[in-house]
């Protein structure tokens, strides 16, 4: 009889074991779908509808409320992007929201995704990537009738309406030209290089030229790209760049192109990635920069280093620092995306998804070089708008 009931009394702590085991995934399952739900509640009361503040006077009722979610929110190259889409917003008696930058703490992109999808919003402009993860919360949006537009970061294979952002072919295309002005400029003759170097204007210019030479007449090219993004777009923006400037040069020096992967995970690792480059036996002659961050570390590097002159930087937007360094001479041209136009494009992808039904797939934002020639004019705007204020 003992025995028995020891076979019973087994048999229940098998059960208690097994419900135990089956309890805790369970508890964590439901812990962090109430946070989600709680999250996007909150942004919900927060925004008192179409993105108003419980806090503000503004009594404007909206027709519908997007926002923006993006990997940075500190870039002012965001806060062009949003700011053209804010705009765009208000002519339509739309809200848009730059979703993230008010919570009391940072969130995955992923995350921000869950909270928008959780909120109910009208429609999500996201800076996307090829992964799993977020082709799936974009299904999840498109499936619960919230259309989402991927921005300048595409994911081809989810159920997005639109995809905003720059023609990567035709932006290689920019660079490369921006390279064959570079090579005609400051190393086409020794005569031209020295008649600059004479008047001013580049004081590394035979200094340049001479390195080049004393190298077999070979210029190395660094290009920086990114480690995470997609490697479908980085090639065709690399082939633009290596094509233009390879088969329209007009000096006989032999070019190198070397890709540089940027661990762009942070701010400090992308500064850590672009000062390892200054710190190799051969620094590039030339060094293009795919993005803002990229651009004035590298700019920094060059005058911490004592390179100015030495290298020569084709950089990407035009903050105040980067005008101010291509006017001194230590970053030669940028190429400067229309980001208000793009930002714009977004709000026009979301209405006529909204309005029509379909929209166009692509929509694709101008290209604009700004170099020594052309600062001035955006210096000069900029003295205006602090005069006024």
């Amino acid at each position: 009889m003992n025995k028995k009931r020891k076979t019973a009394q087994t048999g229940e702590e098998r059960t208690r074991t097994v419900h135990r085991s089956y309890i805790l995934p369970l508890v964590i399952t439901v812990a962090c779908l109430a946070l989600t739900a709680g999250m996007g509640a909150a942004v919900v009361r927060f925004y008192n509808g179409y993105g108003k503040s419980a806090d503000t006077a503004d009594d404007t009722v909206y027709d519908r409320y997007y926002v923006m979610i993006t990997d940075d929110y500190k870039s002012s190259f965001w806060t062009s992007v949003y700011q053209g889409a804010y705009a765009r917003g208000l002519e339509n008696n739309v809200y848009v929201d730059w979703l993230g930058g008010n919570l009391s703490r940072e969130y995955s992109k992923e995350d921000l995704m869950r909270i928008a999808i959780a909120s109910g919003v009208d429609g999500i402009i996201v800076t996307a990537d090829e992964g799993e993860e977020i082709a799936a919360l974009i299904d999840e949006a498109s499936a619960q009738g919230i259309p989402v537009v991927t921005l300048y970061g595409d994911n081809t294979h989810s159920s997005r309406c639109s995809f905003v952002g720059v023609g990567s072919y035709n932006l290689g295309r920019e660079y490369g030209k921006m390279g064959l002005y570079l090579l005609a400029d400051i190393i086409g003759n020794k005569d031209s290089a020295e008649r600059r170097l004479s008047s001013g204007r580049e004081d590394g210019a035979v200094q340049f030229l001479d390195s080049a030479r004393a190298i077999g007449g070979k210029v190395k090219i660094a290009v920086l790209v990114n480690a995470y993004a997609s490697d479908v777009d980085q090639n065709i923006l690399y082939s633009g760049i290596q094509e233009t400037m390879e088969n329209e040069k007009s000096t006989d020096i032999e070019l190198e192109f070397i890709p540089i992967s940027i661990d762009d995970t942070n701010d400090f690792s992308v500064e850590e990635s672009i000062r390892d480059i200054f710190m190799e036996e051969n620094v590039p002659d030339i060094i293009i920069c795919l993005d803002e961050l990229s651009t004035t570390c590298v700019y920094q590097a060059v005058v911490d280093y004592n390179m100015v002159g030495d290298v020569n930087i084709l950089g990407y937007f035009l903050s105040d620092t980067i005008a101010n360094a291509i006017d001194r001479n230590v970053i030669y041209a940028t190429a400067v995306i229309d980001t208000e136009q793009m930002g714009g494009y977004c709000i026009e992808a979301l209405q006529e998804y909204h309005d029509l039904g379909y929209t166009s797939q692509y929509f694709t934002a101008d290209v604009t070089v700004i170099n020594k020639n052309n600062v001035a004019e955006y210096l000069d705007d900029n003295e205006e708008e602090s005069a006024d204020e």
